[in-house]
């Protein structure tokens, strides 16, 4: 009677669990995972830190978020959608809503907003102001911006005309 051995020509089980059981295949899967994060962090996705708190309480200061960069290839942006704005370089951006939109003539009235003279229901607006501002007309490239922290004084608070140039993205989260 002969006894068969069998050899056992698997790899240890931590580096099955490390590097799996074909090291080279691994190797291409990180490599391609790696420049898939880097081409959606050029041009998809940009993370931003928010600084400040005109954006209170939907977006805390200090906190991350994200801007997808494709939300405005085909469209336009909407009423209520918050947006990322260039100001200057490419790392300075404030993070604005968009209340007005082109064409529109935009408008506070003791703190309420009113576009081509009627007022505007704003549910994500939970800290209200006694703003007053006379209306102001938004060109046919532009969009109105202002922060959802109405509490905040009108000369500190960064509000206004964008035009679709320097709007970045859409806010993700």
């Amino acid at each position: 009677m002969t006894a068969v051995v069998q050899e056992n020509n698997s790899a240890p089980w931590w580096q099955v669990i490390l590097v799996g059981r074909n090291p080279r295949w691994t190797f291409l899967r990180i490599v391609i995972l790696i420049i898939g994060v880097m081409l959606m962090r050029q041009f998809v996705v940009l993370p931003i830190r928010v600084d400040g708190i005109s954006m209170l309480p939907t977006y805390k200061s200090n906190a991350v978020n994200f801007v997808n960069r494709l939300a405005y290839v085909y469209g336009k942006p909407q009423r209520g959608d918050v947006v990322a704005i260039r100001m200057a370089g490419e790392h300075i951006m404030l993070m604005k809503r968009v209340v007005g939109l082109p064409g529109e003539t935009v408008e506070f009235r003791r703190g309420e907003l009113f576009i081509d003279g009627e007022a505007t229901d704003e549910p994500y607006v939970k800290l209200r102001s006694r703003w007053n501002m006379p209306p102001v007309k938004v060109g046919p490239d532009e969009f109105y911006v202002v922060g959802d922290n109405r509490s905040m004084a009108w000369a500190d608070h960064k509000q206004g005309r964008a035009s679709k140039s320097k709007i970045v993205g859409r806010a993700i989260l």
